[in-house]
């Protein structure tokens, strides 16, 4: 083969590897998290305003279209007054807009989503888990929410806007919320085989998950204190914020026997290997393995 025929062959490959990269199917697919786009997970009391301001980064910066859905608080009706916008107003955030039903036949008409079909982000607010799956799990919202992901765009949530990404929902009783495998089970799924808890430590909750971890040993339990957040990108998340990320994991037991260890602002965890990634800094109160083992 002449080097003309060489180069000529050269160009034809690399041009079918960049067509590949965008026929359908072709992108790798994570295995936990989004394949585009980003999520911002957070356990609750969201008081650092560097989380909000990561979101609206995220998002595409202060004039991206950002929709709040503020269902999970269990109101009749919300507004463009709705005072957890303010938040995003002192991050800068000028283009917002609250949506909201609890009726699940408005959750699939089309001009309930036409906001969404817009929108770079989009936030859950606290309130409780199971009103959001009422409202709007596999509805035309919960598909839109998927094609903000696919677009690149970013979706986050506090407290109960953070269990509800999650695949398995904890903490989803209509009763109360202090049973962790109640009569709503599923979540919205952007983190797969995920179960997602919050104000972790605030409420001394830090051994709650471990119920729905021995239930269910194929899930990764992730526990968030209040003020502290994890920013997932493919399958890996950072730390960020005040406080500390408590990862829990039947399959991958620790050599010292523990049932859980913490991960503190700066750490990265890889969701499909499950390692953790430590940020080399001085000794902190919770840098250690709970020396429980599993029974």
């Amino acid at each position: 083969m002449s080097s003309r025929q060489r180069m000529t062959a050269q160009v034809m490959v690399g041009a079918l590897m960049v067509v590949a990269c965008f026929l359908p199917g072709a992108a790798h697919a994570q295995d936990v998290g989004p394949a585009r786009g980003s999520l911002v997970i957070v356990g609750g009391a969201m008081r650092d305003p560097a989380i909000i301001e990561r979101f609206i980064q995220l998002a595409g910066g202060p004039h991206a279209p950002i929709v709040v859905i503020p269902t999970a608080g269990g109101g009749e009706t919300y507004d463009q007054y709705y005072p957890g916008l303010r938040s995003f107003r002192e991050a800068g955030a000028t283009d917002l807009t609250v949506l909201h039903t609890r009726d699940r036949e408005e959750a699939n008409s089309e001009a309930f989503v036409i906001a969404l079909r817009r929108a770079r982000g989009v936030w859950f607010p606290g309130g409780r888990q199971w009103r959001l799956a009422d409202a709007y799990l596999e509805t035309r919202v919960h598909d839109e929410l998927r094609g903000v992901l696919d677009r690149g765009g970013v979706i986050g949530g506090s407290s109960a806007g953070a269990t509800i990404l999650g695949s398995y929902l904890a903490r989803g009783d209509t009763a109360v919320n202090t049973i962790m495998m109640g009569d709503h089970e599923v979540g919205f799924g952007f983190l797969r085989n995920v179960a997602i808890d919050q104000h972790l430590l605030r409420r001394n909750r830090q051994f709650d998950l471990v119920e729905v971890i021995e239930a269910h040993p194929e899930l990764l339990g992730i526990g968030l204190d209040e003020n502290t957040a994890i920013v997932v990108q493919g399958d890996e998340f950072e730390v960020i914020g005040r406080s500390y990320v408590v990862i829990y994991d039947h399959e991958h037991t620790l050599d010292s026997g523990g049932r859980f260890y913490f991960l503190g602002a700066g750490d990265r965890y890889d969701l499909k290997a499950r390692t953790a990634f430590r940020m080399q800094r001085a000794r902190r109160p919770f840098d250690r393995v709970v020396e429980r083992p599993w029974p």
